[in-house]
């Protein structure tokens, strides 16, 4: 009964304190100041208007990481081509280079090649043609070498196509396999492209 008796005497005390004492304090008044501080400075240094400068020594500490210049695109390409064991992973950067060369998306003939050969993997073999270019009812073009056949799409797809303003799949489609049911050509060229995004 008394610690009852005592609590609800001293609870009132103390919150009726601690009210008072935040309504009471002003933050805004002497904040940082110790009191009886002054703020005159007792000693003061020379200003002889020197000005200590350090020379920078004549070799930055640094840490080598050798070479890192590969081109990131030629390494989405590398991973999409190996992804699907493609006998044109090993040409990745020729990929890359050439498209670069010729003001081409870097994804575009390979997603090309997926639709056209499903990567080189169904094409005459002979023709290292992986791309459905210039195969038709007259002939089939080949080419000696993947590298010769990469260039020679590549630039065709700059001169025959974007600079004759066929730039998106459809619109290159149009020219490419205008007998394509539905737009799938397009639909699955543009597909292989966000694969490699």
């Amino acid at each position: 009964m008394l610690l009852i008796l005592t609590f609800f005497l001293i609870t009132p005390v103390a919150l009726v304190t601690s009210v008072y004492a935040l309504v009471s304090f002003d933050g805004s008044k002497n904040v940082g100041e110790v009191i009886g501080e002054s703020t005159e400075n007792l000693i003061s240094a020379p200003q002889s208007g020197v000005q200590v400068f350090a020379s920078l020594p004549g070799q930055m500490p640094s840490v080598d990481m050798g070479s890192i210049t590969a081109d990131a695109r030629t390494e989405i390409v590398r991973q999409y081509l190996e992804r699907y064991n493609s006998p044109l992973e090993p040409y990745a950067g020729d990929l890359v280079r050439i498209a670069d060369k010729y003001g081409v998306d870097f994804r575009l003939t390979t997603a090309i090649a997926q639709q056209e050969s499903n990567l080189c993997k169904k094409y005459p073999v002979w023709t290292h043609n992986c791309w459905g270019y210039g195969i038709h009812s007259a002939g089939t073009l080949g080419f000696n070498g993947f590298v010769e056949g990469i260039e020679t799409v590549t630039r065709g797809i700059r001169e025959n196509y974007i600079d004759e303003g066929l730039v998106t799949p459809e619109e290159i489609m149009s020219k490419w396999v205008p007998h394509s049911p539905g737009g799938a050509w397009a639909r699955g060229v543009s597909a292989f492209m966000e694969e490699m995004e």
